[in-house]
């Protein structure tokens, strides 16, 4: 009995020098945010991946209309969390992951996947013409909306090249059908809230990317202060298909991190 008894006592000894927020902070919920030209289904090997080391993740849609439109369901659902929240967003996802932060006490990082992270008043269309090197302008075309504004694609035939130059012919072929449209307003429209200065974030991006100049975003990664920034070389633009492993291994870095 006494030596059970001491058993107990140094359990709960250790069980107190252990912080409170150590013993019940749980993990954090993985939100992965797709951007223009893309959809959810491009996130599935990153998804296996968190998955397998057991993180709830959840791949929200992004509607590619406009920034504000688009950030406030995803930051409706990161407020409907009760728990930490890592806000993951590709392309023109980051411009949406940093508004849908504002307010989220919850959200611990935020994660740039070849992503833009703009400072107040810049938008997606400026950053990607900052430095030489996109040559995504040349391959869009574009429908014209009720509204008096524009819907924009990836011509097909040149999405492979200029979108995906590292996927495989049939997977970009698939991605290149299901491309999911933004609307021209939504790359013009300034960001009211740079969250990436309060909030610690962390960049990855490929070398080849033809979408957003590498250089922007080694601009963007720098201004931004990131915890970690990954290059990839030969990466191209969809960076999460085509390397899920990094990709996956960043996140789960920052919902590490202490």
């Amino acid at each position: 009995m006494r030596r059970v008894l001491l058993a107990a006592l140094s359990y709960l000894a250790l069980a107190a020098s252990v912080p409170a927020s150590a013993q019940t902070e749980p993990r954090p919920v993985i939100i992965l945010v797709h951007g223009a030209f893309a959809g959810s289904s491009s996130w599935t090997g990153v998804i296996a991946r968190l998955e397998k080391s057991g993180y709830r993740v959840i791949a929200a849609a992004n509607g590619l209309r406009s920034v504000k439109q688009d950030a406030a369901p995803i930051s409706a659902l990161v407020h409907s969390i009760h728990g930490p929240v890592i806000l993951v967003g590709h392309s023109y996802g980051g411009p949406v992951i940093t508004a849908a932060a504002e307010g989220n006490a919850n959200v611990k990082a935020l994660v740039y996947v070849s992503a833009f992270a703009p400072e107040v008043g810049e938008n997606a269309l400026e950053l990607s013409g900052k430095f030489p090197g996109s040559t995504l302008g040349d391959t869009l075309t574009s429908v014209p909306l009720a509204d008096g504004g524009e819907d924009l694609y990836v011509e097909s035939s040149k999405f492979h090249h200029q979108f995906a130059g590292d996927v495989p012919d049939s997977t970009a072929a698939t991605m290149a059908a299901t491309q999911r449209p933004v609307t021209k307003a939504a790359l013009s429209e300034p960001t009211d809230v740079a969250t990436w200065k309060t909030i610690p974030n962390y960049a990855i991006y490929g070398t080849a990317d033809r979408n957003i100049p590498p250089a922007a975003m080694k601009f963007m990664a720098e201004r931004a202060h990131s915890k970690k920034t990954v290059v990839v070389s030969g990466a191209s633009h969809s960076i999460m298909v085509s390397h899920p492993d990094e990709v996956e291994a960043l996140i789960e870095l920052a919902a590490t991190a202490r």
